[in-house]
C-alpha cells in the first residue's frame, strides 16, 4: 500500500490523481460533465454525473498507474463547496439536480433575510453572509419546491450533503453520512465557533437536523469503500473543501500566509490561526482546516468568475479553442486600448456581494477585437484579486496581504496572467512546482493519517517553488488601471 488516490470533484469536471509515497503524481484521469442552466442565474448538475465521472476517473487513474487493489493505501477527497444534493436515504435517488454554488435563484429570499435583520445572526455564528452562494438557502429551496420533499425530510427519509458527503455515501454503499469541518463551515448552517450545527439557523430555514451529516476533522476515518469499486475496501481518510485543500496543499500553515486558487472561480484564503477574524469588509470568516478537534480559521474572499471567463471566451464568444491561446492573444492586444471586462455573469462576489448585477464591458473602440477581449478577461482576474487583498489588509493589519501570494489552479499556469497579477497587487507571486495543490492537499490529509506521508512540518518543508513573478508595472500605470476597474465595477453595480 504505497499510493494515495485523491478525488478532486470540481465544478466542471471530476478528476482522480494517484500520488506515490513521495507525493509525486504517477497517473491521473479527468472527465468533464454537462452544466445545466434551466433559468437565468440558475446552475445545476446531475448528481448521477458527479458520481459516474468520479467513479470512472478513479478506476481509470488506478489502471493508468498499473496498480493492483492493494496498492492504494487510502483515499482523500476534495470537492466543489456549497453545492447541494438531497437524496433518498434508502434508494440513493436524488430528489432534484444538485444546485451549484454559482446558482443565484435564492437572491430574493436572501434579501428578505437581510431586510428582516437575520443576516447579523447568520454572520456571527457562521462567518458567512446571507447570500445565495451558500448551501442553506439552496437546501430550503429544494424542500420548498420539490413536491413532497419537506414531508419526506421530516420523516427522516431524505439526506442532505455537499458533494463530499454525497460521494462518500456512494463510495461506502450508503454506510457513511459524514462531512468535514471545512465543508460544513460553508453551508450557513454550522456554528464555526461552537463546532456544531446551529439549531437556531436550522429553525430559521426550517431544515430538519436529521438530514445533516456528522462533522469530522479533515483527517479522520470517513468510512471504507465498497469492495466491488476498486477490488477491495479502501479507507477514506481525508476530506476538505477545494479551497481549504489548496490552502493545505500550499502549506499555508502559519498565520499571515496567503494563497489564491484560480479555477472556475478564484478564492483567496488568509490563515488567521486560532482567531476567527470578523470582517468589516464583507469577506468571509471560515475554517481553513481542523485537526484533533481544533479549528484553524481563515479570512476568505470569493470571486465567482475566474477561469470561467476564459470558458466564456471559448464557449460563448467562440474566439478561442483552448485556454492556452489567451496568453498569446493578450500579448498581441493593442496596448493603447483599455478595455475593461467586469465578468459578473452570476453576480459579483467579495467584497461587493451583489447577486443581481450582470457582466459588462467598458472602453470598446471600433478596433477592439478578440485579442483585446482576451487581455481584458485575464486582467479581470487580477483586478478582482486586488479587491480581495485590499479588503484583507483592512480587516487584519497583520495579514501579510501585501506579502508574497502563493497561487495555484489552471489559470496560474499563464505567465502573462500571473505577471499582471503581480503588477496590479504590487507584490511577489509564487507559483509552486506542483500546481495540483488542491488534490495534493487532499492526498496529504489521507496519506499522513495512513502513516505514509510526513507530519505538517515535514510536508511544509517539501513545498517547492517553480517561479516567482515580481512587480514590473510603474505606480502611475497601476493606479490608473485599477481606478478604471473601480469605475467599471461601480457602473456595473448601478446599472
Amino acid at each position: 500500500m504505497t499510493h494515495i488516490l485523491a478525488i478532486d470533484q470540481g465544478t466542471t469536471s471530476s478528476r482522480a490523481i494517484i500520488f506515490d509515497g513521495a507525493m509525486n503524481i504517477t497517473a491521473s484521469a479527468q472527465e468533464e460533465f454537462t452544466q445545466h442552466y434551466p433559468d437565468s442565474g440558475w446552475v445545476e448538475h446531475d448528481p448521477g454525473d458527479l458520481w459516474a465521472t468520479t467513479a470512472g476517473t478513479c478506476r481509470a487513474a488506478i489502471e493508468k498507474a498499473g496498480l493492483k487493489p492493494e496498492g492504494i493505501a487510502a483515499i482523500g477527497i476534495t470537492n466543489q463547496r456549497e453545492t447541494v444534493v438531497v437524496w433518498d436515504k434508502t434508494t440513493g435517488q436524488p430528489v432534484y439536480n444538485a444546485i451549484v454554488w454559482q446558482d443565484r435563484r435564492t437572491a430574493a429570499y436572501c434579501k428578505t433575510l437581510r431586510d428582516e435583520g437575520h443576516d447579523k445572526m447568520i454572520t456571527a455564528r457562521t462567518g458567512l453572509l446571507a447570500d445565495p452562494y451558500f448551501s442553506a438557502t439552496k437546501l430550503k429551496w429544494i424542500l420548498d419546491n420539490v413536491e413532497g420533499a419537506r414531508d419526506r425530510a421530516m420523516r427522516g427519509e431524505l439526506l442532505f450533503g455537499t458533494v463530499d458527503t454525497f460521494l462518500i455515501w456512494k463510495l461506502t454503499g450508503g454506510v457513511a453520512h459524514v462531512t468535514d469541518a471545512t465543508n460544513a463551515a460553508r453551508t450557513s448552517l454550522y456554528d464555526i465557533h461552537k463546532g456544531r450545527w446551529s439549531q437556531t439557523i436550522c429553525a430559521l430555514f426550517d431544515i430538519p437536523q436529521q438530514m445533516l451529516p456528522e462533522v469530522k476533522d479533515c483527517a479522520a476515518d470517513f468510512g471504507v469503500t465498497r469492495a466491488d469499486l476498486f477490488g477491495r475496501p479502501v479507507p477514506i481518510l481525508g476530506v476538505a473543501g477545494d479551497q481549504q485543500a489548496a490552502t493545505i496543499g500550499q502549506a499555508c500553515f502559519e498565520p499571515g500566509m496567503l494563497k489564491s486558487t484560480y479555477g472556475t472561480g478564484c478564492f483567496a484564503l488568509l490563515n488567521t490561526g486560532d482567531t476567527a477574524v470578523a470582517s468589516s469588509n464583507r469577506l468571509l470568516t471560515t475554517i481553513a482546516y481542523q485537526f484533533d478537534g481544533k479549528p484553524t480559521y481563515a479570512l476568505e474572499g470569493s470571486i465567482f468568475v475566474a477561469g470561467a471567463v476564459v470558458q466564456w471566451l471559448r464557449d460563448g464568444l467562440q474566439t478561442i479553442r483552448n485556454a492556452s491561446e489567451t496568453q498569446a492573444m493578450a500579448e498581441r492586444a493593442d496596448p493603447t486600448q483599455n478595455v475593461v471586462l467586469v465578468p459578473a455573469f452570476v453576480g459579483l462576489g467579495a467584497p461587493y456581494w451583489d447577486a443581481e448585477c450582470r457582466g459588462a464591458v467598458f472602453g470598446l473602440t471600433r478596433n477592439s477585437g478578440p485579442d483585446e477581449f482576451a487581455k481584458a478577461a485575464l486582467e479581470s482576474v487580477g483586478y478582482q484579486t486586488r479587491d480581495l487583498l485590499d479588503a484583507m489588509t483592512a480587516d487584519w493589519q497583520g495579514s501579510g496581504a501585501r506579502a508574497t501570494l502563493r497561487v495555484d489552479g489552471g489559470m496560474s499556469a499563464s505567465d502573462w496572467a500571473m505577471q499582471f497579477l503581480s503588477d496590479i497587487i504590487d507584490a511577489p507571486v509564487d507559483r509552486p512546482k506542483v500546481l495540483e495543490t488542491t488534490a495534493l492537499g487532499a492526498a496529504w490529509l489521507a496519506g499522513q493519517r495512513a502513516g505514509l506521508y510526513p507530519d505538517q512540518a515535514g510536508f511544509a518543508a517539501n513545498w517547492a517553488l517553480e517561479k516567482t513573478f515580481e512587480p514590473q508595472m510603474n505606480a502611475e500605470d497601476r493606479d490608473q488601471k485599477y481606478a478604471a476597474w473601480k469605475r467599471a465595477v461601480d457602473a456595473t453595480l448601478r446599472f
